[in-house]
């Protein structure tokens, strides 16, 4: 197992980054499997066995509670049921399903038996199934009645695809997951896998083109541990001590279908030993506060567009709810200092973003416990990462220029970093240019441009391809766009580039209104042309009066929603290429 190196106190508003570097070391033992540190140990502890892994939580059904004795029991019977269906050692296995307990079991299962897990999505359409299905080799769906249809709607396209195990489903073609499970015994021999051998075949959110699947070895998990402890203000910094945090209680409304749920949510959280909600529904501002509040949540990872929807609803929400809050981790955009004040004054709690990729996650963040937390920062890379922003020749850029995050190979100790990817799947090419230097010893780039200002924190400048120039000057959407959340009919908004004829592109913002604001005032109504022009000039104003005079939106759109990933990121290149679509038809 993993062995920390050294303890820190947490002291008030002095920054412990460098020495937390300094007297961290990674030790990766040679076997190591997820399913075992997550489930395995505790269901063997008598002390732990009986305590709630994962409360299921659905809107039409009581709580359920499920105990690490359960979750363990399951899996083994899951797993003997999968060897009979002819799984072996390194064979794919697509869990298809929402947040519930038996998504749990699924990944367990398939770990500790030395497959390899696909996570994917259940708001996935067929093509996006298709593609997946067939491009990881999947033999076998595991999938419940929410995703059923739609695995069925293409299996005959995926012929390695051999078997459907579905739960709570009524289609009788399928393998059901109740009465399979019964027919199993309640033991099974885990593989002893190697550190450095694949868990889990995740596809990238295809913000850029056509996804590709990351393939994430059982070590990788051990990487994640010193970002979640310090974005979670988890304890001090002892990220291998599981006897503490007793009470902790985790919720995410991140998707167990992608890094953010699974690597950020559910993993960490059985990994300590804790209790992680599952909520399988859809996300609204009023249902994530009723669940920190019925449960006790004490930790949670929300999406910058969960908080500021909850922002803009709920003002005051400790009028309404009492919560129990401990931590808030935000990834997937930049927060921005009004979503950063509000979860600090109003939430009682210092939000810590963080900045992670499917390939390489949970790098960098902050840590309001160990180190000071910038407003709208990405923070500083976390204990074992070195983390820098570097040019196009791979030389690290100075003080207020941008450049490409990278993480290298090898810590500051010039041990190897476990964080890092396998590489793509059937992409050698792809997973080659990944990375600057020899593979050894090498900067893996992340395509996410950033600043790094004096004191060493990063300040995120948008995807490689977001970023564009407006008459001469360089535009990065993030600052823009925080910018016009601040103001109260903003719930949301985009920056794109708009192709200009004299000036190359101007500035232009894709708006959603808040209802909240809508409905404040009679007569304030999308469509209205006299409401929508004051409202631009309101806006522009707003953007002119805070930031250059260059970057405020020269065009405003207004529309009911922005183009969203299922991990909760703006697709802002489907907005650019409308955009361009649109002047090639003008033109």
């Amino acid at each position: 197992m993993p062995q920390r190196q050294g303890r820190d106190t947490p002291t008030s508003g002095v920054d412990h980054h460098d020495e937390l570097h300094r007297r961290f070391g990674w030790r990766v033992p040679e076997h190591f499997n997820m399913a075992e540190v997550c489930s395995r140990r505790w269901a063997a502890d008598p002390e732990v066995a009986a305590r709630t892994a994962v409360i299921a939580c659905t809107a039409d059904r009581p709580d359920q509670h499920h105990s690490y004795g359960e979750l363990q029991q399951q899996a083994n019977r899951l797993s003997n049921a999968l060897a009979a269906l002819g799984l072996r050692r390194g064979d794919r296995v697509a869990i298809v399903m929402p947040q519930r307990f038996e998504t749990a079991v699924a990944y367990m299962a398939v770990l500790q038996m030395g497959a390899v897990g696909v996570p994917l999505s259940q708001l996935f359409g067929p093509e996006a199934l298709e593609f997946r299905l067939q491009d990881s080799e999947a033999l076998v769906a595991i999938c419940d009645a929410s995703t059923l249809a739609a695995v069925q709607s293409v299996s005959a396209q995926c012929p390695q695809l051999h078997s459907v195990i579905a739960v709570d489903a009524p289609e009788s073609r399928v393998l059901h997951w109740a009465p399979v499970l019964a027919q199993e015994p309640a033991a099974f021999d885990a593989v002893n896998t190697l550190a450095d051998e694949a868990a889990v075949l995740i596809y990238t959110s295809g913000t850029t083109g056509n996804p590709k699947g990351a393939l994430i070895p059982h070590r990788a998990l051990i990487g994640n541990l010193t970002g979640f402890v310090c974005s979670q203000n988890w304890f001090g910094f002892d990220p291998w001590d599981a006897t503490v945090q007793s009470e902790a209680v985790f919720w995410s409304p991140a998707d167990w279908a992608w890094t953010g749920g699974l690597m950020d949510a559910l993993l960490p959280t059985l990994y300590f030993g804790r209790t992680i909600v599952g909520f399988n529904g859809r996300f609204s501002p009023q249902t994530a506060f009723e669940l920190m509040q019925r449960h006790g949540v004490t930790h949670t990872f929300l999406f910058p567009t969960a908080l500021k929807a909850m922002m803009k609803a709920f003002p005051e929400p400790r009028r309404q709810f009492t919560l129990q809050l401990q931590a808030i981790m935000s990834a997937g955009e930049a927060v921005g200092d009004a979503v950063f004040a509000y979860c600090r004054e109003q939430l009682g709690v210092t939000v810590n973003e963080m900045f992670g990729q499917t390939e390489i996650n949970y790098i960098v963040g902050n840590c309001a416990r160990l180190y000071p937390a910038k407003p709208g920062s990405m923070g500083k890379g976390y204990p074992g990462h070195r983390v820098a922003v570097i040019d196009d020749d791979g030389k690290e850029c100075p003080v207020g220029v941008p450049g490409d995050v990278a993480v290298h190979r090898l810590d500051v100790h010039g041990d190897p970093d476990p964080i890092f990817f396998l590489g793509y799947w059937k992409n050698e090419a792809s997973t080659r240019a990944k990375f600057t230097g020899d593979m050894a010893s090498s900067w893996c780039r992340t395509g996410d441009l950033a600043t790094r200002d004096a004191d060493g924190y990063l300040w995120y400048q948008g995807r490689s391809d977001d970023v564009f120039k407006a008459a001469g000057y360089r535009i990065g959407p993030s600052e823009i766009e925080n910018c016009l959340v601040k103001h109260p009919a903003v719930a949301n908004a985009a920056v794109v580039p708009k192709p200009d004829a004299e000036r190359g592109a101007v500035v232009k913002a894709y708006v959603v209104l808040a209802q909240e604001y809508l409905a404040a005032t009679p007569g304030r109504r999308v469509g209205d042309a006299g409401f929508e022009a004051r409202l631009v000039n309101e806006l522009q104003a707003h953007v002119k009066g805070k930031l250059a005079p260059y970057e405020y939106p020269k065009d405003i759109e207004f529309v009911e929603s922005l183009p969203m990933t299922t991990t909760g990121k703006v697709q802002r290149r489907v907005l650019r290429l409308q955009e361009e679509a649109r002047a090639r038809a003008g033109a």
